[in-house]
Formats: C-alpha cells, sequence, structure tokens
C-alpha cells in the first residue's frame, strides 16, 4: 500500500511539472488555430472586432477540449461557465490592447500576432486559477481522471 501511494504520489508530481509544457504544446495549436479564423475573418468581413468574435466563438469550443482536456484533463460541463466567462475576459482584455496597438503596428493582423503571446499567458494564468483550479461544485471526478 505504501508503494502504491509513492508510485501515485510521483505521477502526480510528474502530471503537475509537464503541465506548463503541455499548456504551450494546446497554446501554440489553440493560437494557430484562433489566429487562421481572426486572419480569415478579418478578410472576409474586414472589421476587427467581427474578426474578434469569430475566432473567439470558434476557438471556445475547441480550446475547452485542448486546454481543459489534454493541459488540465478535465472536461467536466460544470467548467464550462468559468470557461466562457474568462473567455469573455480574454476578448475585451484582447480587444482593448489591439485598438491601442493597430495604429502603431501597421494594422490588425500584425498587432494581433505581436499580441497572441501575452494574450496566452494571461490566459494560461486566468483558466489555470479561475477554471481549472477549483473543484466542480457537484463533486464528482471528470470522467478524464476516472479512466
Amino acid at each position: 500500500m505504501n508503494k502504491l501511494r509513492r508510485l501515485l504520489s510521483k505521477v502526480l508530481t510528474l502530471q503537475a511539472q509537464t503541465r506548463p509544457l503541455r499548456f504551450v504544446v494546446a497554446g501554440v495549436v489553440n493560437s494557430v488555430f484562433g489566429f487562421l479564423v481572426y486572419s480569415l475573418a478579418i478578410h472576409l468581413f474586414a472589421q476587427v472586432w467581427l474578426g474578434l468574435v469569430a475566432g473567439i466563438c470558434a476557438g471556445i469550443t475547441f480550446n475547452f477540449f485542448t486546454t481543459g482536456g489534454y493541459v488540465f484533463r478535465d472536461t467536466s460541463r460544470q467548467r464550462i461557465p468559468r470557461f466562457v466567462a474568462s473567455y469573455i475576459l480574454i476578448f475585451t482584455v484582447n480587444y482593448t490592447l489591439l485598438s491601442l496597438l493597430m495604429p502603431m503596428l501597421n494594422g490588425p493582423i500584425v498587432a494581433q500576432a505581436v499580441l497572441t503571446p501575452f494574450i496566452a499567458l494571461f490566459s494560461y494564468f486566468l483558466l489555470a486559477r479561475f477554471v481549472f483550479g477549483t473543484k466542480p461544485r457537484s463533486g464528482r471526478l471528470a470522467a478524464s481522471k476516472q479512466s
């Protein structure tokens, strides 16, 4: 029994240590996906706010499964309201900063490319603490943790 506890402790420690690396991998995938949707929307609609809305809307579902499932190992439905609220805040911060940077950086696509790493860091801390840093209200284990 003691050996099992030590093994479990090592596994949990390793998982916690690799979370930042998994976030970077998922973040790159999420950022590329969101940036492509945003860029396509800018070319189709030519309005920055609409491009951001398209990127955020397309990204919320995609990112919930990559970030929740791959990084934090938890895709329980109880996390969705906080996840969506986080993305509303991320959108607001992103749009505000984008509006400030666009005149200095020759347009919305270049400005978003510059902002992306900073928004990714902000997103990690927000998601790690506000969304996935608390236990789901139902007290049930996430489906991905049961397997």
